[in-house]
């Protein structure tokens, strides 16, 4: 591998934003990872392949991490906090190397001891396998939310599922766009710890046994959840919190039927077939499809995850203390569960089940500490998108559940007659369970009914779960219903994402907006200040950090925050697409009435852009005239000016960069730490400490016992 050539000084200028690289700390740097490279991977420069060169440095990276995730389990075991526990099928981590570095401040001295050892780092950055384990704005949400809790200072945990193949990978050929399987474990995960000791069994199909002293889940077939652990270090401050990521595995046993009968193929298919659960990431969610194997998946991810919530509990330090910890009275004081949409909202009966038939709590009680553990986050109003699961396919896969979720509904049809009497349609808008059609499950209104808080993410979007989607719910609860618009990490969307831009920016204001983001106004000022502007233009060149939009979901914050002089709007607002609604939309009207409108879309359909197969984007245009709830025809015509607004702006280069400028100086609200921190407060009951930990090296005087050294993972 080529060493970074001297001309490139500038690229490699070393500032505070990526830490500063210190003599003693380059030279720990370069002999931790020569160890790596020959006792790990056990090879040597001679024929070390540039792979084996991330997989040292990685290692490297991951000795410098380890005391601190040793450090702040201790420290939670000590101060026994309420612990955050964020449910989600997906987690789109991404690269990981880079935003390990950065947090732990030592991107510079990793930097410049690669170059010592003729290694360019982004290199070997480029090298890393995407953990791309969700298909995009929820999955990368979640990793947001981690980078920001351990940031902010909260004791909280992730858990999904670790699939063995990811998003899928896009690739061209022919001129063609396909989809090929992302294996991105087949080199190993360097960022990962197998805890085997914590494997946990997973029930599935069965039956139900009414006995004296309730219900009982016989004659299941066991799948065990293996759990794996990534570290998530906080920005700069010691503290180290952990995704727990769930894989499953077959029992260790053979049916010695099946071997006795010379059948030992099918055994070890059968095991094969039961760890088929963690296999695969279902691509993307916006159409909600009721497969056998998508609910095995939510479930598995649910039923292991709390089994070990309720494990940490009953081990903390407090519980070990107080016996009377067990009567789960301090559950919701101690445990907060988030579900990350509906997929997780199978650990609202599955909690019943533990509390009733386990642990033997009255219904009551154990509705009452669900409730007040559970909140729940709603992503989408589509209705294709909401999940609604047969009740043949719970009542088979399931059973013990649906009869919970039937209980559960009987309670809320109950509450809501008395509330409003005889209002039978009010009944059955309201019902878990839609009886029209297929029998199913309404899982967005199991979620709601079995959480304290329910939130969208983003005012719009919360204000129509209150007003159309979830109009009934909020009537009869609305204390449960709340706004977090969503946000994103500064620290990878910014100080990684564009390097140049972090420097520019902290070179003026210094550092605190990597976890005050809301200091980036102090470059407003800036925007007057030529030799900034400059500087800026440079470091954006085709690029403008400009938004052009609806009037729609996050993009109304956004003018609010920046200015309606400062973004670019087009098409109807929210009024106006009601009132479109009730008069009836027509796609045919604007198609006749505008001319470019009806050539384009008659070009896209004769097949004018495609000779060798004319009707193959036919569909679209079917789809935009016959079939379109979304009334883009509508939007076009204003689409067009906006954009020709949008190229009038771009010829006047200062009035761009200042539009520029001044957009990202408002961005400060749109900071996942923001988001984190109003979860927290409004709805976990916690409040961020923003607390440093002591490193590896320092003394553990924080700690109220110094001698112990008891965690619990």
């Amino acid at each position: 591998m080529a060493a970074v050539p001297k001309s490139d000084q500038e690229k490699r200028k070393q500032i505070s934003v990526r830490g500063i690289a210190q003599v003693e700390n380059v030279a720990n740097a370069k002999k931790t990872f020569n160890r790596h490279l020959h006792y790990t991977l056990v090879k040597d420069r001679n024929v070390a392949t540039p792979r084996d060169y991330y997989f040292a440095l990685a290692h490297a990276v991951w000795d410098h991490q380890v005391g601190r995730w040793i450090r702040t389990q201790q420290y939670y075991y000590e101060k026994d906090p309420k612990r955050v526990y964020y449910l989600s099928l997906e987690y789109y981590m991404g690269r990981t190397l880079s935003n390990t570095m950065i947090n732990l401040g030592i991107q510079g001295a990793c930097d410049e001891a690669m170059y010592q050892l003729g290694l360019d780092i982004e290199e070997l950055e480029d090298i890393e396998e995407d953990a791309g384990l969700g298909n995009g704005g929820l999955g990368r949400l979640a990793a947001c939310f981690l980078d920001s809790m351990a940031t902010v200072g909260l004791a909280a945990y992730g858990y999904g599922i670790r699939y063995e193949y990811g998003i899928f990978a896009q690739k061209i050929r022919g001129g063609e766009q396909i989809e090929e399987p992302d294996d991105w474990l087949r080199f190993g995960n360097p960022w990962e710890k197998a805890r085997p000791e914590y494997m946990l069994p997973v029930n599935f199909y069965g039956h139900v046994q009414k006995t004296n002293r309730g219900y009982k889940w016989v004659d299941t077939q066991i799948v065990f959840a293996l759990p794996y652990d990534t570290p998530i270090p906080g920005f700069r401050n010691n503290v180290v919190n952990s995704l727990r990521l769930w894989s499953a595995k077959s029992p260790n046993s053979f049916n010695l039927r099946f071997f006795n009968d010379g059948d030992y193929i099918q055994a070890v298919l059968d095991r094969n077939l039961a760890e088929n659960i963690s296999r695969v990431l279902y691509p993307n969610d916006n159409f909600f499809e009721g497969k056998e194997l998508r609910l095995k998946q939510e479930y598995f991810m649910v039923a292991a995850t709390l089994q070990d919530i309720i494990r940490r509990f009953k081990s903390s330090k407090f519980g070990n203390r107080n016996p009377i910890r067990t009567s789960f009275q301090t559950f919701p004081d101690k445990v907060a569960i988030q579900l990350n949409d509906t997929h997780p909202a199978l650990a609202i009966p599955e909690l019943m089940r533990i509390f009733v038939d386990i642990e033997g709590l009255p219904w009551e009680k154990a509705w009452d500490i669900t409730v007040a553990t559970c909140a729940y986050t709603n992503h989408t109003i589509l209705p294709e998108a909401l999940e609604r699961w047969p009740v043949k396919l719970l009542e088979r896969i399931l059973p013990r559940h649906l009869l919970i979720i039937y209980d559960i509904n009987s309670h809320l049809l109950k509450e809501v007659q008395k509330r409003w009497p005889n209002d039978v349609n009010r009944l059955r808008r309201m019902s878990l369970v839609e009886e029209e059609g297929e029998k199913r499950i309404n899982m967005a209104h199991l979620a709601i009914v079995g959480s304290h808080a329910v939130n969208g993410v983003a005012a719009l979007h919360s204000e129509i779960l209150k007003t159309n989607l979830f109009k009934d719910f909020y009537e009869l609860t609305p204390e449960k219903f709340q706004n977090k618009t969503n946000g994103i990490t500064p620290r990878r969307w910014l100080a990684l994402c564009n390097s140049n831009l972090a420097d520019a920016i902290a070179e003026r204001i210094g550092e605190n907006w990597l976890t005050h983001l809301e200091d980036l106004e102090r470059i407003k000022p800036l925007v007057n200040d030529r030799s900034f502007r400059r500087t800026f233009q440079i470091v954006k060149q085709l690029n403008g950090a400009l938004t052009i939009g609806t009037l729609d979901g996050a993009n109304i914050e956004m003018k609010q925050e920046m200015g309606a002089e400062n973004i670019f709007i087009f098409g109807m607002n929210v009024e106006e697409v009601e009132e479109l609604k009730r008069k009836g939309y027509n796609a045919w009207e604007y198609y006749n009435k505008n001319f470019e409108l009806k050539q384009c879309l008659d070009q896209i359909s004769s097949g004018f852009f495609n000779s060798e197969n004319p009707d193959k984007f036919k569909d679209v245009v079917n789809v935009l005239l016959n079939h379109d709830r979304f009334f883009l025809l509508a939007d076009y015509d204003s689409y067009i000016k906006c954009q020709e607004r949008v190229s009038d702006m771009y010829t006047n280069n200062e009035e761009w960069t200042k539009m520029a400028i001044l957009n990202i100086a408002s961005s400060g609200k749109f900071s996942s730490d923001r988001t984190i921190c109003e979860y927290a407060r409004e709805i976990w009951g916690i409040e961020p400490s923003w607390e440093k930990l002591p490193a590896p090296h320092e003394p553990r005087e924080v700690m109220d016992d110094p001698v112990s050294l008891s965690s619990t993972y």
